[in-house]
């Protein structure tokens, strides 16, 4: 049977041919677009998801932070989006040179650094009181590192020392935990050298003190507390300098000139005497950005109490006083003098002053700190612009 022929295409075939032709590159073009500019709303999560798409790794299991936590590395989704974030550490840890796992290790790696040594303590139990002598330098400081795990533990709250850094200039210790001893690290004649990341607890006297002309050095974003286990009067945070009646025998008879010293970024609880103590001698340090929390007070009346010259205190936050949260004193001729402090906040739950100045001389309160809960009001003194 012939087939019927088809009718002719109006405008004869290469009309038509050049028609699909177009229709085909219409086609791709609008592939071509959206492969480009990700996919439609909705493709990949709800519309009007303001976070950024196209990525092709799996979605976050918690949403995105949107301001800085503090996160390890490793694991940015592990923290909640409202936990603030502590001040950064400049300290990090090189790669060992020794590791040590127990007593002896520690003490013989110790004994035997030099500088550019980075020693590592694996978590465990080192009993015993410990001692660095040895001066790194700038460009080759020594490093003692553990976590948290990692535990000096002197074993009596009576007497000893947990780290004593004796000399030991140019030292990065940060990371582990230090307790069960008469003072927790003690610095004499130490310079530029930064205790970091440590936890101080359980400790007789004061956690961290440094003097005996120690200058230069960095206290930081330490967590500190349970101290006058011996003397309720000694437990203080953070000592810096020796008190005039000590002079004879710490420096010569003269002021302990521990200048130029930084406290920042530590969170000081439980201790029984002021969470920071700057001892008449000292000059031109710096304490900020600490947290106190003095409900453990039993032998001191404040926070923080200055009695060095030229130092800021700036940026703290306390809770908890038993009469003030910041004070200065004059307790030796010439010192006590020219302190300023800024930005701070005390929640005092007590009867006195945010900030008290006895006598008042020259150190200055700026506007911008506050203070509540404190039945006598901000300050003794009136602030400055």
């Amino acid at each position: 049977m012939r087939r019927r022929p088809l009718p002719a295409l109006p405008g004869g075939l290469g009309v038509w041919l050049g028609g699909a032709a177009l229709v085909v590159a219409l086609i791709a073009l609008i592939i071509t677009v959206t492969r480009d500019n990700g996919p439609a709303p909705g493709a990949n999560g709800p519309v009007g998801a303001t976070g950024p798409v196209g990525n092709p790794d799996p979605p976050l299991t918690s949403p995105q932070p949107t301001g800085p936590v503090s996160t390890p590395a490793s694991d940015p989704a592990s923290a909640p989006a409202s936990a603030p974030a502590p001040a950064p550490v400049p300290v990090d840890c090189p790669a060992a040179t020794v590791t040590v796992t127990d007593a002896a290790t520690l003490t013989a790696a110790l004994t035997q650094a030099a500088p550019g040594a980075s020693i590592h303590l694996q978590d465990g139990t080192y009993q015993g009181t410990f001692v660095a002598a040895t001066k790194g330098t700038a460009e080759q400081p020594i490093s003692l590192c553990g976590g948290a795990g990692a535990v000096l533990d002197a074993g009596n709250v009576k007497k000893g020392y947990g780290l004593h850094l004796d000399g030991a200039d140019h030292w990065r210790v940060s990371g582990f935990t230090v307790r069960n001893a008469q003072k927790g690290v003690m610095g004499d004649g130490v310079h530029n050298a930064v205790i970091s990341g440590l936890t101080v607890e359980q400790i007789g006297d004061e956690a961290i003190h440094l003097r005996k002309f120690s200058t230069g050095n960095i206290v930081e974003n330490n967590v500190i507390r349970e101290t006058g286990k011996r003397r309720d009067k000694f437990g203080e945070g953070v000592y810096i300098g020796s008190a005039q009646s000590n002079w004879s025998d710490i420096s010569g008879g003269q002021p302990d000139a521990s200048d130029r010293n930084t406290v920042r970024g530590n969170t000081i609880s439980a201790t029984t005497a002021e969470a920071i103590d700057v001892k008449e001698g000292t000059t031109g340090g710096t304490v900020s950005g600490n947290t106190f929390d003095g409900a453990a007070l039993t032998g001191a009346d404040s926070w923080v109490d200055i009695k060095g010259n030229n130092w800021t205190i700036s940026g703290n936050t306390g809770v908890h006083s038993t009469q003030d949260g910041f004070q200065t004193h004059s307790v030796a001729d010439g010192w006590g003098k020219a302190n300023t402090f800024t930005a701070n906040t005390a929640t005092v739950d007590g009867p006195g002053f945010g900030f008290h100045f006895a006598p008042v001389e020259d150190n200055r309160l700026t506007c911008d700190n506050k203070a509540s809960s404190a039945d006598s009001g901000l300050a003794n003194v009136p602030c400055s612009k």
